[in-house]
Order: structure tokens, then sequence, then C-alpha cells
């Protein structure tokens, strides 16, 4: 599995593509944080996404697979002691300031006659959860991160790269039975001219009109408080 992603603050793309046997999967997630509660309906700028497309993702309500609750996680329950916030309660989204929306246009394409679409949606509903989970955690992490500084955070994100790459590596090396497909190292721009030079179309530098995405699109609203 091969990962690449561009942090172009606050636009960012992660791509993840299969190469280990054919076909390939493609899975590219667009990111954009704004400072409201979901209520852009054009966020990238660029066409609209169809209403039928787009998940509005509730951290407080929307269910989670069992094996991924924590009540440490559930923020009915959370409080922060640092910023004096929570727990949420019902209409949180529209009363809650400050307030930022992490918006994801998900596209996925797995071209096989017969079980494309199956695929596609199972791939989709996965990200989903996987989205939910992780924003809910970024709530509930509060106390964790806040009051980190960029240096803070770049150094935070260094070592987790580190140690995923580690962790990673001695798997491999331990599993000998069975070949194991390669992981990529991920990696991190935060300026447009390297964007440029990768040959990565921000929003403000795309063409729709020349766009080689995956068909399949799915635009979640996910509302972190």
């Amino acid at each position: 599995v091969t990962e690449k992603a561009w942090n172009f603050y606050p636009y960012t793309i992660t791509g993840l593509t299969t190469l280990f046997y054919p076909p390939h999967t493609h899975i590219r997630i667009e990111t954009r944080f704004e400072n409201n509660n979901g209520d852009n309906n054009n966020v990238f700028g660029d066409r609209p996404t169809p209403a039928e497309s787009v998940s509005h993702l509730d951290i407080l309500i929307d269910p989670i697979p069992d094996k991924h609750y924590k009540e440490t996680e559930d923020l009915s329950r959370w409080v922060s002691e640092k910023m004096g916030r929570g727990p949420l309660v019902e209409g949180w989204r529209k009363d809650s300031t400050p307030i930022m929306c992490s918006y994801k246009r998900v596209q996925c394409s797995f071209e096989v006659y017969g079980f494309q679409g199956k695929t596609e949606d199972f791939i989709h509903r996965n990200i989903q959860d996987i989205l939910l989970v992780g924003h809910r955690q970024a709530v509930a992490w509060t106390d964790e991160w806040h009051g980190m500084s960029l240096e803070d955070v770049r150094e935070y994100e260094r070592q987790i790269q580190e140690q995923t790459n580690s962790k990673l590596k001695s798997t491999q090396n331990n599993n000998t039975a069975a070949p194991r497909p390669a992981y990529s190292r991920s990696m991190s721009v935060t300026d447009e001219r390297s964007l440029k030079k990768m040959g990565v179309k921000t929003m403000a530098m795309s063409d729709p009109s020349t766009s080689t995405l995956p068909h399949s699109t799915v635009r979640l609203n996910s509302t972190p408080e």
C-alpha cells in the first residue's frame, strides 16, 4: 500500500494506492477546514457535490462500530479541564462557539466488472467509520494537544511517523512465513511551491475540466467542536 499526503493547511490531500495485485485500488481524500458548522455547500470551490452524495457526520450522536467505542471518548461524558468545555449535548452544532468543520471529499476507484459498485460502497462506509472515530478522538483528546505550538505539532508528527515506520518494518521482518505488501513512508509538505513541483493542484490551482480523479465521490462533513 502506497500512501502519500500533502499538507497545505487548511487544505490537505491524502492518497492511497494498492499495487501488490491487480486491479489496483485508488483512494483520494481531500480535506478543507473552515470555521463554520458545515453549511458551505461548495467548500472546494470547483463543483458542488450533489446533495444525495453528502453525509453530515455528527461526532456526538452518530453510531460507531462497537469495537471502537471507549467511554473516555464518549463526547456525551467528555469534559476538557484545560478549556472548560463539555460534555456535548444535542444541538451542539448550532450553539457551540468556536466551531470548525472538517470537509472531506472522498473518491475511490475499484474497476472490476461486477464488483466495482459494491466494493466502492464498502470502502466509503469504512472510511466514514474511520473519520467519525478519528474526529471523536480529536475532541476527546483535547487536553493532550491543546496549547501545542506549530513546532510542537511537527515534532509530534515526526515521532509518530518514525514509530509507525519502525513498527511496520519490525512486523515485516518478523513475519517470514508469507511476504507482506510494502508500505511506503508518508510525506508532508506545507508550501504551494513544493505542491506544484509534485504536480499536485490545490483548490486555487485546480481546473475541473482536466480532472483525472476517480469516479466515485462522496463528501463527508465532520464537525468537531
